[in-house]
């Protein structure tokens, strides 16, 4: 849909001339975002101020109908922030302030479009932590990061970033401005809207502020690696760790065709006759890390490991936490497109999802490399493609991808464990919650959203 010249001449009137921009050229940028295969031009991109801009903009896109997709750094993998069926993108990076550090009360207050990576400096720089840890943090907004509920890999000892939630601001499809939570860790007044809001991926409210919980930063920290023969090994190994009663910080892994991508994209030395690596880290006092990182070797060896190192020095053990975090930029590089997926399934099925995926990408004829969070079961299969164009080729991996997705079901698992639904999963949403539950969550976005104009064509819509 065009936006007529009035609505433009009012966009322009709440956030100044600009910051609207509607040239061809500006559009095709927020057409689309880390996700491939999906793009969508917008028919304005509008950049607000502050929580009044915002509310104006919304109350004016009721008024008119007019879809709006908020978004941050628009680097999330599932497709969450195209704008399906035009209208505006609300690009929320102008509000980048960290508002509050409170050590007393162990919580920050940061608007949405801060860095989850500056958010962690200033964390750190009061003695804080942080927790959650997209991979994307360097770019990823903590707006983004909310409205997604995404993970990282902490999140086996620390969880996702709903346990980081302790209160947002929010503005309605209609422009009110509402406050859920606060900065109490125990509050049960009335539903908890602020674990509603987070992860539903700005399609109930846009995200103006948040209040989040900070721990206490850990005395040290230490990292190692065990080579394995294949990646079932490894997830065996998984399960070994946690049977020895150690519940790591890091906790992760990463196939042949990973090892090799990583090794010549960053040359760290990993070995390259290994089937699969298993990397491990734990933060605490320096004892109990030592102790732990002993044990979790101890566990690997039993389970059939290679060989099992543990860093010697901070600058080894940032190398190999960076041989996990270069996985998919390592990929990228062999191919035109990269389809990045994310499935989860529960901690002692992992090495018989691994076997599932490697006979699905057999059976399909696609080559699918995967890494992940091993510790929480949560697995990124990877296809790397030679162009979009090769539609016979995007035809097999989509098909791989959702015989995937029904395996992680029939294992117990899900669909998605820190990536989100967007555009990309929803043709799955139904299998893995049901007609009913589905229905809800429709009822649940018209109550808040009742013209439909919030990121519709996703989640609820």
């Amino acid at each position: 849909m065009a936006l007529s010249a009035t609505l433009l001449a009012e966009l322009r009137g709440i956030v100044g001339a600009t910051h609207v921009h509607d040239a061809a050229g500006d559009l095709v940028v927020y057409a689309r975002d880390a996700t491939p295969l999906f793009r969508h031009e917008p028919d304005a991109v509008v950049f607000p101020a502050d929580t009044a801009e915002v509310a104006a903009v919304l109350a004016l896109a009721t008024r008119h109908a007019v879809p709006v997709v908020p978004r941050g750094a628009g680097s999330n993998l599932c497709a969450a922030t195209v704008p399906l069926r035009g209208g505006i993108v609300l690009v929320l990076t102008r509000l980048n302030r960290i508002l509050e550090v409170a050590p007393d009360e162990l919580l920050a207050v940061a608007q949405p479009g801060v860095t989850s990576a500056a958010l962690a400096e200033a964390a750190a720089a009061r003695g804080l932590l942080w927790a959650p840890d997209p991979g994307s943090r360097t770019v990823a907004t903590v707006g983004g990061t909310i409205a997604t509920c995404a993970g990282g890999l902490r999140g086996l000892k620390y969880g996702v970033t709903r346990n980081y939630v302790l209160g947002l601001e929010a503005v309605l499809p209609t422009g009110e401005v509402i406050r859920t939570g606060g900065r109490l860790w125990k509050d049960v007044a009335g539903y908890d809207l602020t674990r509603l809001l987070t992860g539903s991926e700005g399609t109930l409210a846009v995200l103006t502020e948040a209040t989040v919980a900070l721990l206490p930063a850990p005395a040290s920290s230490n990292t190692g690696v065990a080579y394995f023969p294949t990646l079932a090994d490894a997830g065996h190994a998984v399960a070994a760790v946690i049977r020895a009663g150690v519940v790591p910080a890091t906790l992760e892994f990463l196939d042949r065709a990973c090892i090799d991508a990583v090794e010549d994209f960053a040359h760290l030395g990993l070995r390259a006759d290994a089937g699969a690596l298993l990397l491990f880290g734990d933060d605490g006092p320096p004892e109990a890390v030592a102790t732990n990182l002993e044990r979790i070797s101890a566990a690997c060896v039993d389970a059939g490991a290679i060989e099992v190192t543990t860093a010697r020095e901070v600058a080894q053990a940032e190398a190999l936490l960076a041989a996990r975090r270069c996985a998919l930029p390592a990929l990228s590089r062999r191919g035109g497109v990269t389809i990045l997926e994310d499935a989860t399934v529960p901690r002692p099925r992992i090495a018989e999802m691994v076997d599932r995926i490697e006979a699905i990408a057999e059976r399909h004829g696609v080559a699918i490399a995967t890494f992940g969070h091993a510790g929480d079961g949560n697995l990124h299969p990877t296809c790397v493609l030679g162009s979009a164009a090769d539609r016979a080729a995007v035809a097999r991996a989509e098909a791989a991808f959702a015989d995937i997705f029904a395996a992680a079901l029939d294992l117990g698992g899900t669909i998605t464990g820190e990536h989100g639904v967007g555009a990309a999963k929803l043709p799955f949403l139904a299998a893995r919650l049901g007609d009913d539950q589905l229905a809800l969550l429709r009822r649940i976005k018209t109550a808040f959203d009742p013209a439909g104009i919030l990121n519709p064509g996703k989640l609820g819509s």
